[in-house]
């Protein structure tokens, strides 16, 4: 049996923009509960949570991590997050996994893009929130100022749970004792005071006990409605300390331990059956004794452990042995290594309870955001949807050597199957593999990992745009094929017009013809040659579209007609009619909306329309942004990720999606039509 209950574990994640010192905190942390006998060192690469050897290189954390420790009767898991923003979609994928955010302030650089962003994102999922000012013994912060930013952009419920001494080597207790006591600014009674009238607030019987009778509440008392407010957002706790010199961290556990909420007092997890639009919500307990159900938010692929699946376990307990299913599979899988993770060490279990994390090893179909049980009555369930930042920076990538193909192809199912923030596309079209990431550091990432880990190097280019070519007007087509090598020769004759189709209605193709000029067996085959001008284009390479073939006459011969005479009759008579039917091509229109601080709106809207894009409407947002909806020919938004962030300052962001198709200006269809001369074309011209 575990060594802890459902009622004292706490599950909490540590997040913040890089730089914060959140490893360094989670070092601390570990050392003063006594999980550790020293404290790594980012510099040396020897912290717990930052083992992988890229994260050793740069010094900075790049994936999640999971660790846990004990502190006064509490079993607290702790996930330490990548502060980066190309790495954002790491972080916030680990939210379903716990029922309170951390969220880390570097005392100098104040509240900063990511900061903002994990607020809102934790907010949004309803989870407990908490402020952690680290660093505050660096030189001149003005914690001061600080506070009165953090209450003015995130609310006056953003409230000191403590305050630094005034040389910044100690930080002052608030809640639990206190007594005044000397502090760098405000005082414990004024701190005191504020918070205990934040958190009765929601209980009328503590307010009428509070203020009609002035007694002093005790921490056993304030401890429902404390929870109730973490709950409700009505109070988001704010704490002082310094991973360096650890002023604070003693307090800070003690917050963790006796204020964070365990799994019994969280806001529950929003669980649903069934598929959108019919998706009905469905109540998940805590309860050791009902069915498993357990979330894997994360996923890694371990040299020695195979693939491994981190899960939260929200209902029911597993034991080693357990039978569990992976979403609505019908075959179960054999829990044969439950483990509890810390850093990059594990150590074997042998159950767990409702509300730990913990990991399964061996599993080949696991999967990020799957959901485990062991009765099919839990078959389609799923948790809420989790909106991770959209992967907009492309790379088209190549294997060096020749024969790595399918070498290329798992690794990259590796890396997609760890990372919810990397996409692969396959580009039939254009035999293009690209790869989609948050920025170039994570696409640089992904190229060292796919070279370090697995050796294979790739050759990298920007993505191709999926360029068209369509005509305007209508046109006739004629070709005769006759070909004669003194046995059996070959001949087939077809006549066909083309006209233009509406935008985005694809291809048709209609036979017209009549009295057996071309016998139906061959008909096929005239199809078959169009369709190949359609793959391969007529005037620059491109495929095309909006696009209707008749075949209305022709002619055969009894002996000499066979399937692949009228292919290529079918085909140069298409590419005859192209020719005459004004051939335009068309470029991608994307949709795209950009979220940005309000100050930025006119640099970004100018930005836009020198890149042939057309503004269509702004929405103000809160907190100072403002979302600007714009359509923009995808191929001058080439490397827009790095262009919006020297725009911003690293604060926006944006998505975007293929809208329609329009014909692309004279000059570009002209250096088109230039570059693709290099391509072999069929002769129109017979002979």
């Amino acid at each position: 049996m575990p060594r802890f209950t459902t009622e004292n574990i706490r599950n909490i994640a540590l997040m913040g923009h890089a730089g914060c010192g959140k490893t360094s905190l989670t070092e601390q942390l570990l050392l003063a509960s006594g999980a550790i006998n020293t404290a790594g060192s980012i510099e040396r690469g020897s912290t717990v949570c930052d083992f992988d050897p890229q994260e050793r290189k740069l010094q900075h954390s790049l994936d999640s991590a999971l660790c846990s420790f004990d502190h006064a009767g509490s079993h607290i898991n702790l996930l330490d997050t990548p502060g980066y923003p190309d790495f954002a979609g790491r972080a916030i994928s680990v939210l379903p996994a716990v029922d309170s955010v951390a969220v880390c302030i570097n005392a100098q650089m104040g509240i900063e893009q990511i900061t903002q962003r994990v607020m809102e994102v934790a907010a949004d999922r309803k989870l407990c929130r908490m402020i952690v000012i680290n660093k505050i013994d660096t030189s001149h912060p003005d914690l001061t100022v600080l506070l009165q930013q953090i209450q003015a952009q995130f609310g006056p419920e953003c409230l000191p749970i403590n305050l630094p001494a005034a040389g910044a080597d100690k930080v002052v207790d608030c809640f639990f004792e206190h007594g005044e006591q000397g502090t760098a600014f405000s005082s414990v009674a004024e701190v005191h005071t504020a918070i205990v009238d934040q958190i009765v607030e929601l209980d009328e019987d503590l307010m009428q006990l509070y203020l009609e009778q002035g007694e002093e509440l005790s921490p056993e008392q304030l401890h429902a409605p404390f929870e109730l407010a973490l709950r409700e957002s009505h109070l988001v706790p704010v704490c002082f300390v310094s991973a360096r010199s650890g002023a604070g961290v003693p307090e800070l556990l003690d917050i963790f331990a006796r204020l964070m909420p365990n799994p019994l007092e969280g806001n529950p997890p929003f669980f649903f059956r069934g598929e959108a639009p019919d998706e009905v919500p469905v109540t998940v307990q805590p309860d050791q004794d009902k069915h498993v159900i357990a979330h894997v938010f994360k996923v890694s692929v371990d040299p020695y452990l195979g693939r491994l699946g981190v899960f939260r376990l929200h209902q029911g307990s597993v034991n080693a042995q357990t039978q569990l299913f992976i979403g609505d599979g019908r075959k179960p899988f054999k829990v044969a290594h439950l483990l509890k993770l810390q850093g990059k060490q594990h150590s074997e279990i042998q159950s767990a309870v409702p509300g730990d994390i913990c990991a399964v090893a061996k599993v080949d179909d696991i999967h990020f955001d799957a959901v485990l049980h062991d009765s099919h009555d839990e078959d389609y369930y799923h948790l809420s949807s989790l909106t991770l930042p959209p992967p907009m920076c492309g790379l088209a990538i190549t294997p060096s050597r020749r024969g790595d193909e399918q070498k290329l192809s798992d690794v990259l199912h590796k890396l997609a199957s760890e990372d919810p923030s990397m996409r692969v596309e396959f580009n039939a079209a254009l035999h293009e593999t690209v790869i989609y990431g948050s920025g170039d550091l994570h696409l640089r990432m992904l190229l060292e990992k796919m070279s370090d880990l697995y050796n294979i190097n790739v050759e990298t280019a920007p993505p191709s745009i999926a360029y068209r070519e369509t005509i305007t007007g209508k046109a006739e087509g004629h070709f005769r094929h006759k070909k004669q090598t003194g046995g059996a020769g070959q001949f087939g004759e077809v006549f066909l017009r083309v006209e233009s189709l509406p935008r985005g209605e694809g291809f048709e193709f209609v036979n017209k013809v009549v009295g057996g000029a071309i016998p139906f067996q061959f008909i096929p085959a005239v199809e078959k040659g169009v369709r190949q001008v359609l793959e391969g284009g007529a005037i620059a390479g491109f495929p095309l579209q909006d696009i209707r073939v008749t075949v209305y006459d022709g002619k055969h011969h009894s002996v000499d007609s066979k399937e692949i005479a009228f292919v290529v009759a079918g085909k140069k008579a298409f590419l005859n009619a192209i020719q005459q039917a004004n051939p335009i091509i068309l470029e991608p229109i994307v949709d795209i909306a950009i979220s940005t601080p309000d100050s930025c709106l006119g640099d970004i809207t100018g930005d836009i329309s020198s890149r042939r894009g057309v503004i269509n409407g702004t929405t103000v947002l809160p907190r100072g942004q403002v979302e600007i909806s714009a359509q923009a020919p995808r191929s001058e938004l080439d490397g827009y990720e790095s262009r919006l962030k020297s725009i911003t300052g690293g604060k926006g962001s944006f998505t975007m999606a293929l809208s329609h198709y329009d014909p692309v200006p004279d000059k570009v269809q002209d250096r088109l039509i230039a570059d693709s001369s290099s391509v072999s074309r069929v002769d129109i011209n017979p002979r």
